[in-house]
């Protein structure tokens, strides 16, 4: 709902958004062409007329006090309330609140109590209700009044004092006329002209009784020509002269500018022809500038009313309204609409009709139209029609159209079991009636269902009797109709001859026996176990019991195991008794192949243990020869010595003088080599040059350079024969 804010009455909110939506068109329908557009129009509340703006439209659902949007509904609070204190503030406002809760309608007085005086301030200040502050103390009111000579008369009162009522002779403001006039106006003009000598000497003022000096002769500085172009400085006596130039005014058409000479007085009409344009738009003609321009074209367009044509000689397309009869027929399909021509749906019917329900005890007025889709009115009275179910009496219901409600009252009916029927009554029970037309196509249309009132019979007995399963699992409450001995579909559960597993069948009947008595063993019905022993095998045993599942602890095993020993290069067949049953030491002997180890130590010698698991032992015990670095000297140790760097040998003297001659003669053959290539480069380029003299034109042979040897190439075998033979003697 919506709450109007200056009468407060409620009306739907869906209801005001087309009472705004339909005032907003109406009201803005241009009644001339000039307001159409320009205008943002309000739309009044339906009941007191209070105006509001377009953008104050309601859109949105809020409780009375404007605080929570689409507020719950709430059986304990007023409808359409939040509930909370309103808080809005008292109008006129004084400065406090309403703390009534969220209520509709306009807010109370203020209840607040507040200290104050009278409007004259004279009388004691009393306590008094702040909706109701405000008070006079009838004493003459004492205040002086705007003509300064009088005082108030009036008792005390609020606001301004009243305009002085006494009657006083008075003189106008340039002082020349008395007059008796009202004492709360007292400054006023007379009639006549100033008439005064102006400081020029030449002029006199001409303005109307003033008071102050005239001022300056208007006459007197520079004045412009009537053009305004130019400036003139001349004694006041002296008429400004015209410039000669152009007037060059703005016309009254705006376009146009005077072409004239500078002149005095108003500038003539424009007469300069254009090309104008109807107000239609629809032809153009030249003609002079000042003269409008309307075509004899009838507007075609229709009105706002959606039926009629506008016909009004040349139209700028904002048409007035429509001012035929509408003559529609309402929505009550009885009474025709009288009110003017108009767009959209017509007022309802302002007639009523009586509506009456089917006893006609109670009667309601609808509006005309209404009486076909309002329901009857509820009638407190109630239905006196009889039973027509077995029951002697009927419930008790109100006054209705139509067929009773159906019988809700317990059929009661005794069933075979013995029990009663506790459902509700079924004899007028409404059933779908099926197989009672075929369609003779696709093509045809499917027909609504069709329902027949028939008595059915009593459902089958639903009260609950305990039944327990076939296997004895549970006991479960079961519909008396259906009381039988049932499955539980769990797993029967009873433990079977090999005391390992339980009968995996579906919840079955057992028949009990001497030996069975506890109702945990199985029956003859049970499965019988057909699995493989699952009992747990010695640790290091990787065979199964060679016997299916059977009671009792399983046999040892007898099997051999084929295992590789420490070393992988052997295979041993092993009882699986022996190795399961051995501790540590035991196993690290069966598993032993009795043979060195093959693997190699990390110095490359072999490990010299009897086959093991685990990593070698790092001693190695292979005696190693150890050489200085120039490889001369010699020496036996333990190779273990010689990876943990415990020793090692070092080069003599001996060996220091034979390094140092080596790096002499490396030395001198380098130098040598470098001499022979220098030679050789000398040698090839003297060749090149005797070619590219060209002594020897007609015959070719070769240039035989003759190379002497060096004196390293010619001595070094008498130098080195020696070297090598004390180095293989001391080796």
């Amino acid at each position: 709902v919506w709450s109007c804010c200056g009468c407060f009455c409620i009306f739907h909110l869906v209801c005001i958004q087309k009472w705004a939506k339909d005032s907003l068109f109406l009201v803005s329908s241009p009644l001339t062409d000039d307001d159409f557009g320009k205008k943002d129009y309000p739309w009044p509340c339906p009941k007191c007329r209070f105006e509001y703006k377009r953008s104050e439209t309601p859109s949105r659902y809020y409780c009375y006090c404007g605080k929570v949007e689409n507020p719950a509904v709430d059986p304990w609070l007023v409808p359409h309330s939040c509930g909370q204190i309103c808080e809005r503030e008292f109008k006129p406002s004084c400065g406090h609140k309403c703390l009534l809760l969220c209520h509709p309608g306009p807010c109370p007085p203020c209840p607040k109590m507040v200290t104050t005086t009278c409007h004259c301030k004279k009388a004691k200040a009393v306590p008094r209700r702040c909706s109701a502050k405000e008070w006079s103390c009838r004493l003459p009111c004492g205040r002086t009044l705007l003509c300064g000579q009088h005082v108030c008369e009036n008792p005390c009162h609020a606001g301004d004092c009243q305009p002085c009522p006494r009657v006083s002779k008075q003189r106008c403001i340039c002082g020349r006329q008395t007059a008796e006039r009202l004492c709360a106006s007292p400054q006023w003009q007379c009639d006549q002209v100033c008439g005064k000598c102006l400081p020029c000497g030449n002029h006199t003022c001409e303005q109307v009784c003033h008071a102050g000096p005239c001022g300056d002769c208007p006459r007197s500085g520079k004045r412009s020509c009537p053009c305004g172009k130019t400036k003139f400085t001349l004694p006041c006596t002296e008429d400004v002269p015209t410039c000669g130039d152009s007037c060059d005014k703005v016309l009254e058409c705006g376009i146009h500018k005077c072409s004239q000479r500078c002149h005095r007085g108003p500038c003539e009409i424009c007469r300069q022809e254009v090309e104008k344009q109807c107000r239609c738009g629809k032809h153009t003609k030249r003609m002079p500038c000042h003269k409008p321009y309307l075509c004899e074209t009838k507007c075609t367009k229709i009105r706002d009313c959606q039926k009629h044509q506008c016909r009004r000689k040349c139209c700028s397309g904002n048409c007035p309204p429509c001012d035929q009869v509408c003559g529609r027929t309402l929505g009550c399909r009885n009474h025709k609409c009288p009110s003017g021509c108009h767009r959209g749906s017509c007022n309802p019917c302002p007639e009523t009709v009586d509506v009456k329900c089917n006893c006609g005890k109670t009667v309601i007025k609808v509006p005309c139209g209404r009486e076909r889709t309002i329901k009857p009115p509820k009638c407190k009275q109630l239905c006196s029609r009889p039973p027509t179910c077995h029951h002697p009496t009927q419930e008790k219901h109100y006054c209705h159209f139509g067929r009773c409600p159906p019988c809700r009252q317990p059929c009661q009916k005794t069933l075979t079991c013995g029990h009663l029927c506790p459902v509700s009554c079924h004899d007028e029970a409404l059933v779908k009636q099926t197989g009672s037309h075929q369609s003779a196509g696709p093509w045809e249309q499917a027909s609504e269902p069709v329902f027949i009132q028939t008595a059915l019979p009593c459902p089958p007995c639903e009260v609950p009797i305990p039944v327990e399963c076939l296997g004895q699992h549970e006991v479960s409450p079961l519909p008396c109709h259906s009381a039988n001995p049932y499955s539980c579909k769990r797993f029967c559960g009873r433990l079977l001859d090999c005391q390992n597993h339980t009968c995996m069948k579906e919840c079955h009947r057992v028949t009990k026996s001497s030996s069975s008595a506890d109702g945990k063993k199985a029956g003859p019905e049970c499965s019988q176990c057909e699995e493989e022993c699952t009992k747990p095998r010695p640790a290091g045993c990787p065979h199964r019991c060679v016997l299916p599942c059977h009671p009792g602890d399983c046999p040892s095993c007898l099997q051999m195991l084929k295992i590789k020993c420490h070393c992988k290069l052997s295979v041993l067949y092993i009882e699986c008794l022996k190795l399961t049953r051995a501790d540590v030491k035991e196993k690290e002997l069966l598993i032993s192949c009795r043979n060195q180890c093959p693997k190699e130590l990390p110095c490359g010698h072999r490990c010299k243990e009897i086959c093991h698991s685990g990593s070698c032992p790092l001693n190695c015990s292979q005696k190693v020869k150890l050489r200085c670095l120039c490889k001369r000297l010699k020496k036996e140790v333990q190779c273990s010595k010689i990876q943990e760097g415990q020793v090692s040998l070092e080069c003599d003297a001996l060996c220091k003088e034979m390094k140092r001659k080596a790096y002499e003669i490396k030395e001198a053959e380098a130098k040598a080599a470098l001499e022979e290539e220098k030679r050789r480069q000398q040698a090839e380029l003297e060749a090149f040059e005797n070619r590219l003299k060209g002594r020897r034109k007609n015959k070719r042979r070769k240039d035989e350079v003759e190379v002497e040897q060096s004196s390293w190439q010619k001595y070094k075998n008498f130098i080195m024969l020696p070297v090598f033979g004390v180095a293989v003697v001391m080796v």
